[in-house]
């Protein structure tokens, strides 16, 4: 295949369906993206509001900066449907900055973190996506709506007794809106009966007012006082660092779980830098940052049946509009309202078929202990970087337990007297896990004077293969016999060529 036609082939698969202008000229289409956006708006407030006391700041900052993502990245983005706005994984990272240096050395953080996620982005780390196994996405699945689910707790601890039903109410209509009529976003419906029933009902229970106040006017442009100094990056590198690689790893993943639910593909190394230039944005706006969120896309995508990038925009747009224009109005929705939709979300994002009775007896041990693993460490360090990080090491340690007992080492003696051969033929992958004990497979005192070793069968990966046949051919050398390797493939005999004798093993 020639570049031009690799090329096409690239664009036709990323290219979105439906595309934007597809929706634009369906009615259908075009009202479902637009009540889709209505509903990810209220859902984002809260929850906006809620990160930016994580951080440590004004809740403005975080609604304003859910708004500059969410329309930004509806441009950038190679994930058409993925809602991108402030959340909680990059408010505990930066949460520091702020206790220790104040709102200035954030917003040069997220300045100084948006640079690191276009470089890593250009870097091709987004690659690494596919050396994620899918017991650690299926984990990643189920860790983020158990976290999604936590985080309603404090609205249901501590309230009037009034919330209570309010929210089972929310679920009931959740539930039964879809089988009435899927023209209108059941959540969207759900938020709008149960703050009537409150309003009219004068039914004293916390309101999103009561979160925080919202903000009054548009966002301003904004410069960082910090000095422009070493001493100024040594404060704000780490975090820098941590909120780039926290906020690359939560988007790409979720962007991955979102090509599962629509059967499509995204650009990945697009949208690792379009969330760069996303968090520049943000910054140079007077915003904490952010990443996508889960549990607002998975209401675009799955309870809205959201497809394009016309409701993620909408979503940024309906936020400013609602927090700045008709912030009085949005003030009276009860919280009870927004938990309900936010506990189908992780009920409905959870994979229950993962932890069923008959998928646990069927699917081998090793790949649920590793979606455990992945869970608990999220569910643990509320860090999604540290759950995933942690569950690719455990399945990588358990991988590699289970590919060292693949190499095998079997010995067959022929001819007599002075013609006498020990033949061994080694098979299997041999890399520093299957190669360790390489050394002990061979009669070395019991062989005779000459013996081949058939390495026809076996492939060596590493330096440390090659150095454990250097082992061997040493021993037998100390015994005065003599050894031959014979039967290696191309790639290996190149490979051991370059670094047999230089390891300076002793065997």
């Amino acid at each position: 295949m020639t570049a031009p036609q690799t090329d096409a082939a690239e664009r036709a698969r990323y290219r979105p369906d439906p595309s934007v202008l597809t929706a634009l000229r369906s009615p259908r289409l075009l009202t479902r993206e637009v009540l889709a956006g209505i509903v990810v708006a209220l859902a984002l407030i809260p929850e906006a509001i809620a990160f930016s006391v994580i951080a440590g700041v004004d809740p403005r900052m975080g609604l304003l900066s859910s708004f500059i993502m969410a329309t930004s990245i509806a441009f950038l983005g190679g994930r058409p449907a993925m809602i991108t706005a402030a959340t909680g994984a990059v408010a505990l990272v930066v949460a520091p900055v702020v206790r220790e240096h104040g709102p200035e050395y954030l917003i040069a953080t997220v300045l100084l973190a948006g640079l690191i996620q276009i470089l890593l982005a250009v870097l091709g780390v987004a690659k690494l996506m596919r050396f994620i196994p899918r017991s650690v996405m299926v984990g990643f699945v189920n860790s983020l709506a158990i976290l999604v689910f936590i985080a309603q707790l404090p609205q249901l601890i501590g309230v009037p007794w009034a919330v209570y039903p309010l929210v089972v109410g929310g679920i009931l209509i959740l539930l039964l809106m879809p089988r009435i009529t899927q023209a209108v976003p059941a959540p969207l419906v759900s938020v709008i009966i149960v703050t009537i029933v409150v309003v009219v009902c004068a039914i004293n229970v916390p309101t999103v007012g009561d979160q925080g106040e919202l903000p009054r006017s548009l966002p301003e442009l904004v410069i960082p006082s910090v000095p422009i100094e070493w001493g100024t990056l040594a404060a704000i590198a780490p975090y820098a660092f941590a909120m780039a690689l926290v906020g690359l790893m939560e988007s790409l993943m979720t962007a991955k779980l979102v090509d599962e639910i629509t059967d499509t593909h995204s650009d990945k190394t697009r949208e690792g830098w379009a969330q760069g230039v996303a968090n520049l944005l943000s910054g140079l706006f007077g915003g904490m940052g952010g990443c996508a969120v889960i549990g607002q896309t998975m209401i675009n995508v799955k309870a809205s049946g959201a497809r394009t990038r016309i409701s993620t925009f909408l979503a940024g747009v309906f936020l400013l509009i609602l927090v700045v224009v008709l912030g009085d109005l949005v003030a009276m929705i009860p919280m009870a309202a927004l938990v309900a939709v936010m506990i189908m979300v992780s009920i409905e994002a959870f994979d229950w078929h993962s932890v069923a009775p008959s998928t646990l007896r069927r699917m081998p041990k090793s790949e649920t202990f590793v979606m455990l693993s992945t869970v608990a460490l999220v569910v643990a360090t509320h860090n999604l970087a540290i759950g995933v990080i942690g569950g690719v090491l455990v399945a990588s340690v358990l991988f590699v337990r289970r590919v060292a007992h693949f190499a095998r080492v079997d010995r067959e003696v022929t001819g007599e007297g002075d013609a006498e051969v020990a033949g061994y033929r080694v098979s299997g992958e041999l890399f520093f896990a299957s190669s360790n004990d390489l050394t002990t497979q061979f009669e070395y005192r019991r062989d005779p004077e000459r013996v081949v070793i058939d390495m026809s069968g076996a492939h060596v990966w590493d330096a440390s293969t090659v150095a454990a046949l250097d082992a061997v051919v040493t021993k037998y050398e100390r015994l005065g016999k003599r050894v031959e390797l014979v039967g290696m493939n191309a790639r290996t005999s190149d490979f051991h060529a370059r670094l047999t004798g230089t390891l300076g093993g002793e065997g």
